[in-house]
């Protein structure tokens, strides 16, 4: 599963750093990215708790920038335990499905499945992840927690986030795989199991069995859907363009610089929605190029 990165924002315990090596090694992930982390990853406190993953914090890499962490990545999840709020000054926090679309760790895991190269990213355990640095990211994941206690340890939201990539990955690999979603997605009627319980002759093995390999319509869907490639566009490329784009926007007087982060939350999202492919990139950019050149033409007329 070398398709998918952990990326760790500014980590802060060396402990909890130790105890995400451990994690990713024990469901078969190896790419962990740090960006600047505030802890030292040879430390004894992270090698201790690392056990037998010592290799994957050696090999990590470090960065100073997420938009650094996330090259040649097609897709980037963020995972964050709060919806918006809104401060007395009116500031925002958070995420909201205005500004990414939020879905569950397992529906969110089996998206990232779908390309070549993707990365989960988490946030500091001080403050989560900033707007700015959600920005990078085209969906958010919220773990469903009890409302009396809602806040996880970082190294625990990754290990919820890992098993999830582990069952969607053995999924992949046999639809038939107990541990997938056909199972856990059954809605089973009263009615019937009581029907079944009447029968000698179907073991209720042989009933799990029968249910997993006749998928719903909705699922069957889902696995054709998995087997189309997704030409998406890596994401270092999409982010070229935005920078470019929100250039021209304010040059053009459409954004301006008080509102302009807000303004290209909203596009960031419409385009990401398209899912844009290289192609599709390079022609957009090809065409703000052109408003850049005409908008030189013209003032150079004057």
């Amino acid at each position: 599963m070398k398709n998918i990165r952990i990326v760790l924002v500014e980590t802060a315990g060396a402990l909890n750093l130790g105890s995400v090596a451990r994690v990713m090694q024990n469901m078969g992930l190896s790419e962990l990215w740090l960006v600047n982390p505030r802890c030292d990853r040879f430390s004894d406190d992270a090698q201790i708790m690392a056990v037998r993953a010592k290799s994957i914090l050696a090999q990590a890499k470090i960065v100073d920038r997420l938009s650094d962490a996330l090259v040649g990545c097609q897709r980037a999840i963020a995972t964050a335990g709060r919806i918006t709020t809104t401060s007395s000054k009116g500031e925002q926090a958070g995420f909201s499905p205005e500004t990414l679309p939020i879905s569950d760790p397992r529906l969110g895991m089996t998206w990232l499945m779908e390309v070549d190269r993707s990365a989960i990213v988490f946030g500091a355990e001080d403050r989560g992840l900033s707007n700015a640095e959600l920005q990078y990211c085209q969906r958010a994941i919220r773990i469903p927690v009890s409302e009396d206690y809602p806040s996880l340890n970082l190294a625990q939201a990754v290990a919820i986030c890992c098993y999830e990539v582990r069952l969607a990955y053995e999924a992949r690999q046999n639809p038939t795989f107990l541990g997938n979603s056909h199972v856990n997605q059954l809605s089973f009627q009263e009615g019937s199991l009581r029907e079944s319980t009447r029968s000698p002759k179907i073991s209720t093995s042989q009933m799990a069995e029968d249910l997993v390999q006749s998928p719903t319509i909705d699922e069957s869907q889902t696995i054709a859907a998995s087997k189309i490639p997704d030409l998406s566009a890596p994401l270092d490329q999409v982010e070229a363009f935005y920078v470019q784009l929100e250039a021209v926007l304010l040059k053009i007087g459409y954004l301006y610089p008080h509102t302009a982060f807000r303004r290209m939350q909203k596009l960031r999202q419409l385009f990401n929605r398209a899912h844009l492919t290289s192609s599709e990139v390079s022609m957009l950019r090809g065409i703000i190029r052109q408003i850049n050149w005409a908008i030189l033409d013209r003032f150079s007329d004057r």
